[in-house]
């Protein structure tokens, strides 16, 4: 206890007298079924590393060669959970590699946003690995398929879950919905926010962005600024005259720069460059995140055709309120981003 708080960490000491004792812990939480059957697993090596010194895997190859290098020996003090990285093989007898099986997890250490913890499972029993990933403790059982889609559709859903809990992206996309003034104008918007995302995204997740500390807090920023312009051309889209499809087309794809390296940062999060099948996923990713866009203007089209019908009036006061709404919230967001922003480039 400290501080009226119950901390985990590691003691080397205990670590030496058992040095499988976090395997078992592992096996013991980690439920694998096959056929409504659980599978007992034996706990074979227990790895424990500094974090920034652990041998870093993306594959089957990788993981066998960080895990022949053996434990990583420290001293005291202990090592705090959250400043170290347990590696744990565990062999589980199936036979034969199943078609289908289930893993979840009856770990629940209560630490805060444990609920955004990245689950990656990589699957080599046929041969072609496949990728599937998960987001939380895996409380839930989690379906590991032989079936290529069921892995495809696992990164989908991550895109589309990504954009429709990302806050920032959902305003963006109403401030483009709400300012077209026709379904034709609406694809261009629509069209022009998505090439410019698709380009950054695959950049920003093979690297070809700068790395320095400023450069999230600095997209973040620009995010934000990206809402309150989009929010601002919704206003006055009906004062400004009909400007040309291709201007909006070329100022959507610059905002959809900003927006796919914000994904990228997600996609870094859950997916290795190293990762098998990375173009599979990643193409995957961004096809949940159109399906997310998709989603949003499915609800905000219909909703804004319907205040027309009601008149000039209620259409243009419901597009004022939106995008007021959206401006105040990205003002904010840029005012705390921008502040971070410079400290992070002072510093």
């Amino acid at each position: 206890m400290e501080d009226g708080k119950v901390v985990h960490f590691v003691d080397p000491t205990e670590l030496a007298a058992d040095p499988l004792g976090l395997g078992r812990i592992a096996e013991t939480n980690t439920v694998l079924e096959t056929q409504g059957a659980r599978v007992l697993g034996v706990v074979e090596t227990v790895s424990v590393h500094r974090v920034n010194a652990e041998p870093g895997f993306a594959t089957l190859s990788e993981a066998k060669q960080a895990i022949s290098n053996g434990s990583t020996r420290f001293g005291t003090p202990p090592a705090y959970v959250g400043d170290v990285v347990v590696d744990v093989t565990i062999f589980y007898d199936l036979g034969r590699a199943p078609s289908s099986y289930t893993l979840s997890s009856l770990l629940d250490p209560g630490l805060p946003d444990q609920e955004m913890t990245a689950n990656l499972i990589l699957d080599y029993g046929s041969g072609d690995p496949l990728v599937f990933r998960t987001r939380g403790l895996m409380d839930e059982p989690v379906e590991i398929s032989r079936s290529r889609i069921a892995g495809i559709a696992t990164f989908v859903w991550e895109g589309v879950r990504h954009i429709l809990e990302g806050i920032d992206h959902v305003l963006f996309v109403i401030c483009l919905v709400i300012g077209a003034s026709g379904l034709h104008a609406l694809l261009w918007r629509v069209t022009g926010f998505t090439v410019g995302h698709s380009v950054t995204l695959s950049l920003g997740f093979f690297g070809y962005v700068p790395s320095a500390a400023w450069f999230v807090p600095f997209v973040e920023t620009g995010i934000a600024l990206s809402i309150i312009y989009a929010a601002f051309l919704a206003v006055m889209e009906d004062n400004a005259g009909k400007d040309s499809n291709r201007k909006v087309f070329a100022i959507t794809v610059l905002m959809g720069l900003l927006h796919g390296l914000g994904f990228s940062f997600v996609l870094h999060e859950i997916l290795q460059v190293t990762s098998p099948n990375i173009w599979q996923s990643l193409l995957a990713f961004n096809v949940g995140v159109e399906v997310g866009q998709l989603a949003i203007v499915l609800v905000i089209w219909p909703l804004l055709l319907l205040f027309r019908r009601l008149g000039p009036t209620p259409e243009v006061s419901l597009r004022v309120s939106i995008a007021l709404v959206c401006g105040v919230i990205a003002s904010w967001w840029t005012f705390e981003r921008g502040k971070v922003f410079l400290e992070m480039l002072s510093g």
